[in-house]
């Protein structure tokens, strides 16, 4: 079985699953996209994920938001507001009468081409919209016995030509990064930057835990990651001392605990780094606490919006 933090519970529902495509539903065998998709040609295209805890969309906004800029990152037209693409996906929870323990993935390419080619000026059709709900439960035992890491030579680009920032589907060098990961026995990458300082992972965001102090990157090259960002706030919201700034390698290996963050895992430890033991147990007192908050975080964002 895969390891990791996107391990998910067996779900036998999710065989039958209806997925939208431009407005339209399909079973999880028919959802087909045209081998003139701009995001299958060139990986043209954006995406998002979000989780559906007790009937709401965990940090909706958030995630609307961080999408919308993407697009105008990249200089994509959707043609649809962000309340039309809320109703789609509500539609979509609803055709499959989902409610909880859900993970949506929203994924927009910029179209069709003529032709393959790169020009979007060849693109003959609106953006390409695709919505998959799926019943997705992380794994507890996973969590529990924590992931190992291994450091890849792939480097965290710079803003200038790739920024990690953006959500795209050209995702090559985090495949990349990871497959040097598994090679080396590991279950996920770390990824350095482009001076030589801890960014983040291929998948997630990295943290460590030193003297009871929380440590990240500064965010200059690590993924904008909406979980990683509520970690900091619950931080800062109970007094725990949590700096975004450079570290090294050096700092990792003497670290107390470290972890990584992502929208369908929350909190996970890691156990290992580069065949070196982090800490004393598989998932550290400190990163439980702050997971707890996390948690916290989430069933309050819930409530609220119940309320409304």
């Amino acid at each position: 079985m895969v390891h990791g933090t996107h391990n998910a519970l067996d779900d036998a529902r999710n065989n039958d699953i209806k997925i939208y495509i431009n407005g339209e539903f399909f079973s999880r065998n028919d959802a087909k996209i045209s081998v003139f998709d701009s995001g299958y040609l060139v990986g043209d295209g954006i995406w998002e994920a979000l989780r559906l805890h007790k009937g709401v969309l965990v940090f909706l906004e958030d995630h609307l938001n961080r999408l919308w800029e993407s697009a105008a990152t990249v200089g994509m037209t959707f043609g649809f507001s962000k309340e039309e693409l809320v109703q789609n996906i509500k539609k979509t929870l609803q055709i499959n009468n989902m409610h909880d323990d859900v993970h949506v993935r929203i994924m927009i390419t910029r179209g069709i081409k003529k032709t393959p080619s790169q020009d979007p000026r060849l693109t003959i059709s609106g953006p390409n919209v695709v919505i998959i709900p799926e019943y997705k439960k992380a794994s507890e035992e996973s969590k529990e016995k924590g992931i190992t890491l291994f450091t890849s030579t792939i480097r965290r680009g710079s803003p200038d030509y790739l920024d990690p920032r953006l959500n795209c589907h050209s995702k090559l060098h985090e495949v990349q990064a990871l497959i040097q990961a598994i090679e080396a026995g590991a279950d996920e990458a770390l990824m350095l930057d482009v001076n030589g300082f801890v960014s983040t992972c291929n998948a997630t965001n990295f943290f460590i835990v030193k003297n009871n102090e929380v440590w990240t990157s500064t965010g200059q090259y690590c993924m904008n990651g909406i979980t990683r960002a509520k970690v900091i706030e619950v931080c800062k919201q109970n007094n725990i001392v949590c700096k975004q700034k450079n570290f090294s390698l050096f700092d990792v290996y003497g670290a107390d605990e470290a972890f990584v963050t992502g929208t369908f895992g929350g909190l996970t430890p890691v156990t290992k780094i580069d065949g070196r033991t982090i800490g004393t147990k598989s998932y550290g007192d400190f990163t439980r606490k702050v997971s707890g908050l996390y948690q916290d975080l989430i069933i309050a964002s819930v409530n609220n919006e119940l309320k409304k």
